[in-house]
């Protein structure tokens, strides 16, 4: 290893920064790509809202390296609202994507607790073309208790390289509202080649659930499809 470092940039073999946090409902910052051997940077976690407005939505996940074994980032989380009908969750950051040829693609992530509805949850990052599974997709965030609040939707899950299983697509939301509506399961990640799929995100509870994600399919050559999220 040390001879490597001295062979190859440090550039190369780093992994990407953090991305910063925000506050006042500020966007989280993405996180930082990798060299050509290191693992993506986590994004950041969106701001807190004021009243009556939007949290700040969570940074997308870094790409690992071109070259790497290492995942992608994960997304951060969305920022809350404050607990009033009025205000929203924000979304959660997309994961980021694997190297060219191998790694997984990163988580994505969860969507802001709101009072009139919640953050959708990030979409998983796709895996490297050859052999690496999908990242997982972020739940969606929870609505109050105040009006007919609405979940947020989980985000899908990520594709697979040639060998490797799809992520599972996030849960939906819960809406505390005594007319609200649950927010809908994430869509499970495909495999291609050998592997299973992921498998679908569950509803949301609510006055009204939310509909449950369908399962991702299987590898051609061999692998089942992901199973169905439930609903409550």
């Amino acid at each position: 290893y040390d001879e490597c470092k001295k062979r190859v940039p440090a550039t190369r073999l780093n992994s990407g920064g953090l991305g910063g946090s925000s506050s006042g409902g500020g966007n989280g910052g993405s996180g930082g790509a990798g060299g050509l051997f290191g693992a993506g940077g986590d994004g950041g976690t969106g701001g807190v809202a004021a009243a009556g407005t939007t949290g700040g939505n969570g940074g997308a996940g870094g790409a690992a390296g071109l070259f790497a074994l290492a995942p992608g980032g994960s997304g951060g989380f969305g920022g809350d609202g404050v607990s009033t009908f009025l205000s929203t969750g924000g979304n959660g950051g997309a994961g980021g994507s694997a190297g060219m040829w191998f790694g997984s693609g990163g988580a994505g992530g969860a969507g802001g607790f709101g009072g009139k509805s919640g953050g959708a949850g990030g979409a998983g990052g796709n895996a490297g073309t050859l052999i690496g599974s999908g990242g997982a997709g972020g739940s969606g965030g929870n609505a109050g208790a105040t009006g007919d609040g609405v979940g947020g939707a989980g985000g899908d899950g990520g594709k697979s390289g040639a060998i490797g299983n799809g992520g599972n697509g996030g849960s939906g939301g819960a809406s505390e509202a005594g007319a609200g509506t649950g927010g809908a399961g994430g869509v499970g990640g495909s495999a291609v080649l050998i592997g299973n799929g992921g498998n679908g995100g569950n509803g949301g509870r609510g006055a009204t659930d939310g509909d449950a994600g369908t399962g991702g399919i299987g590898g051609t050559l061999l692998g089942a499809d992901g199973l169905a999220g439930l609903t409550p």
